[in-house]
């Protein structure tokens, strides 16, 4: 029997890698899309490798994104993403990737779903299908192409690259709700072992739980390596994530909280302190404004999850939080989120509207590249 054949391409977006389809390209029974789609990873692997596919082992880089016409009015395309489980058959559709959202738009030029008018800038109307919310994405072009090489750094990645930047228009809660799920700046979650620790409760982005590292008793300085090798601490942190996912109303049970690992995230935040990346480079206190440790799919990040810096910025505007606690300064622009990898800046507009915090809009600069482009093969 033949191998099947599907047009596809391999994309970075930021500090993430996917494979990118159109959604003409797959089948339309969802159910069939999705085997489909983990086999093309290489999942379930009982090994947690992904030899046997293009996925890459990790949170990041075991990514979907189906790209299709727009549809919704003053958008240019829609697109989905979804998180391969890597040792589970399944797919996590619960949210979206916000690295990954910068390759949305050059991905759609090559593609041909839009045109660019003229060099420059092209501003790509998005539909982030996951969590019904618009983002426009500013990518660079000459003679109709994206451009892809350039002078911008993003901590996380090797090689600097042109910038793309990504506005997330009201990317809080439900269209034009609140941020705190719960209506407090603070609520407290409990542990198997019966401790409490208090914990803010945050939607903008995708949602997300902030515990302080105080609480916990690490030291967010440390290495990815390190707090990866801590299995008791990232046990605590996944009781942590699935007691917020219920406060939150993103499941009904603890076991399908559990399941749903895109979903929400957990972060450990801490005040600014001197501290070195992964590649070395040194940040004093002062080049930050506060530090994260983000747990990703039962294991921590190598840098910070983009939808996770829209909900630290968006945290960070509402007095009270533990987010804002950490800040020991009002940020002079962007806000500067120490990472494992280096420092992400975020821009965000944060005010209050009948009574609830809202976010306006959340400001990304990430960069994206084409990897590969042919045919991804299945065997027969």
């Amino acid at each position: 029997m033949p191998q099947t054949r599907i047009p596809a391409a391999w994309m970075r977006g930021g500090t993430s890698k996917g494979v990118f389809f159109l959604a003409s390209d797959l089948p339309t029974d969802a159910a069939e899309r999705d085997a489909l789609l983990v086999r093309l990873l290489g999942s379930p692997d009982p090994y947690g490798k992904q030899i046997d596919g293009l996925g890459g082992a990790t949170s990041s880089t075991s990514k979907v994104v189906i790209v299709s016409p727009a549809s919704e009015p003053d958008c240019d395309v829609s697109y989905l993403f979804g998180q391969v489980l890597i040792d589970h058959d399944a797919i996590d559709w619960s949210g979206n990737c916000g690295n990954l959202t910068a390759a949305v738009g050059p991905f759609a030029i090559w593609r041909k779903l839009v045109t660019p008018q003229h060099n420059g800038e092209t501003n790509v109307r998005l539909w982030q299908a996951n969590v019904g919310k618009r983002i426009h994405a500013r990518v660079p072009v000459l003679d109709g192409q994206p451009v892809e090489g350039g002078k911008f750094v993003l901590d996380g990645v090797a090689f600097p690259a042109a910038p793309i930047t990504l506005t997330f228009l009201d990317p809080g809660g439900a269209e034009g709700g609140g941020i705190l799920p719960t209506g407090n700046p603070v609520d407290t979650l409990s542990l198997a072992d019966g401790t409490r620790i208090d914990a803010s409760l945050v939607s903008a982005g995708n949602p997300m739980v902030f515990v302080s590292a105080h609480a916990l008793g690490v030291d967010c300085t440390a290495s990815q390596a390190t707090l990866n090798a801590n299995t008791d601490l990232r046990e605590r942190c996944e009781q942590l994530r699935i007691a917020g996912a219920l406060a939150m109303g993103l499941a009904d049970s603890a076991e399908a909280a559990a399941r749903r690992q895109h979903t929400p995230k957990l972060a450990i935040v801490a005040p600014p302190a001197a501290c070195q990346s992964v590649d070395g480079k040194h940040f004093a206190a002062s080049d930050l404004d506060l530090l994260t440790r983000v747990l990703s799919m039962g294991s921590f990040h190598h840098a910070i999850p983009g939808t996770a810096a829209i909900a630290v910025a968006a945290a960070a505007g509402v007095p009270g939080s533990l987010v804002s606690r950490q800040i020991q300064s009002d940020p002079i622009g962007p806000l500067r989120i120490g990472h494992p990898s280096g420092r992400s800046e975020v821009g965000a507009t944060t005010h209050t509207h009948t009574g609830q915090w809202v976010l306006e809009a959340a400001v990304l600069r990430r960069s994206a590249r084409m990897l590969m482009d042919g045919w991804a093969c299945l065997p027969g």
